[in-house]
């Protein structure tokens, strides 16, 4: 009876592997010049997730922000990920080429920018529901910033009204982390 023995090895094995934790990093994301990303090569990395748009009242002070974050954290295992929205009062019309040309050439951003996508409702893209799922804060509007640590976990969530520099203290902390460890390692 043979069959008795691997029934019960198998069924656990196949439990284990359903079991593996989702966090941010594992998902697959398009990018702005649509190709296929896997945000697994930010993991041990901080990131600021953002719902951005070109149109919006926030876009200019925001963007701002964003890239002197960009600028300053950059090299030391930080990111803005910036995902394109056309949800909120159609403030992201225009085309993926557009959308990333008015943001490098009017901002010199230089973050990664990703394919425009939904971010709320029943469409939204998975990456963004596994945030929205995580802190249980759904955007209501452009620029809600998501703070995700470097094992993929959400550390916490920010609506439009807050601004960059607010939260700033929040990322310098979880960024200070990663270079205490790396120094550790020496």
């Amino acid at each position: 009876h043979s069959w008795v023995l691997h029934t019960p090895w198998a069924l656990l094995s196949f439990a284990a592997s359903q079991q593996k934790e989702n966090d941010f990093y594992t998902f697959k994301v398009i990018n702005i010049r649509g190709k296929l990303v896997s945000l697994e090569k930010y993991r041990g990395s901080v990131s600021l997730v953002v719902n951005v748009a070109s149109e919006c009242g926030f876009t200019d002070s925001h963007y701002k922000a964003l890239q002197k974050l960009q600028r300053d954290l950059g090299p030391y295992h930080f990111n803005v990920l910036a995902f394109p929205c056309n949800q909120f009062g159609q403030q992201e019309p225009d085309s993926n080429k557009e959308i990333e040309s008015f943001a490098r050439k009017t901002y010199g951003a230089s973050f990664p920018m990703f394919s425009k996508t939904a971010v709320t409702g029943a469409g939204a893209n998975a990456a963004f529901k596994y945030l929205v799922e995580s802190t249980g804060e759904e955007p209501t509007w452009n620029f809600w910033k998501y703070l995700v640590a470097p094992n993929g976990k959400v550390v916490k969530a920010w609506d439009s009204t807050v601004t960059i520099e607010e939260i700033k203290p929040y990322i310098t902390e979880l960024v200070r982390k990663i270079i205490l460890k790396q120094k550790d390692e020496l």
